[in-house]
């Protein structure tokens, strides 16, 4: 039976988009490492389905600035994707890339946007592209957005879009460990429910 809303979701069907989530940021972590020359791990995400405010305070806060990268995706599969890049994020990747670091979000000009747009969208296509072959679906994705916003301006764009379906959002969250610090790694993948429907089916555990 089709779910209608994202906490109608089974324990299994939860389990199973945990194990996805946990394969599909274990390969941005790969993907990550190679771009920045890094050993990369990632601790044990967290696949947790959220009420919008709920992930805005799990995020940061509705007033905390953060660097997103927004990707659309469409084709068997509709909906979004984004990477929130916090600061300690920010820095991991420039100080690897380009040699330096930022004090603030404002320290952040066309060379170092242009990097944290690459380093996001690689992490992002390399998780949809093993949810695509995971589940045997296609999925295509637009040219990423890039902002600097606070949190709540920044989840403003899921809500809008898909607040009319649900309450809740799907969250995947982790920490990154490099060099043995942990930096926190925040992504938002939110398929509207009928493509959740479908992925479900693809996968197996449920759906229409």
């Amino acid at each position: 039976m089709a779910i209608k809303n994202y906490d109608e979701l089974s324990s299994l069907e939860l389990d199973t988009l945990k194990e996805i989530g946990s394969i599909g940021t274990g390969n941005a972590a790969t993907a990550l490492s190679q771009l920045i020359g890094q050993q990369v791990r990632i601790q044990m995400p967290e696949v947790r389905i959220m009420g919008y405010n709920e992930a805005i305070e799990w995020i940061g806060g509705p007033e905390e600035i953060t660097a997103g990268v927004l990707v659309k995706m469409s084709g068997q599969i509709n909906g979004i994707m984004l990477s929130c890049q916090q600061l300690e994020f920010v820095n991991l990747v420039l100080r690897n890339t380009l040699g330096k670091e930022v004090e603030d979000y404002f320290g952040l000009h066309e060379m170092e946007c242009s990097v944290l747009i690459e380093v996001g969208n690689i992490m992002i296509s390399t998780f949809i592209n093993a949810l695509s072959s995971l589940a045997d679906i296609q999925i295509e994705l637009t040219v990423p957005a890039f902002t600097v916003d606070m949190q709540g301006a920044i989840m403003a764009v899921p809500m809008a879009q898909y607040g009319g379906q649900s309450d809740y959002i799907m969250t995947i969250g982790g920490n990154f460990v490099c060099d043995g610090k942990e930096v926190p790694c925040r992504l938002l993948l939110s398929p509207d429910i009928r493509s959740l429907n479908v992925l479900l089916r693809k996968l197996g555990v449920s759906g229409e």
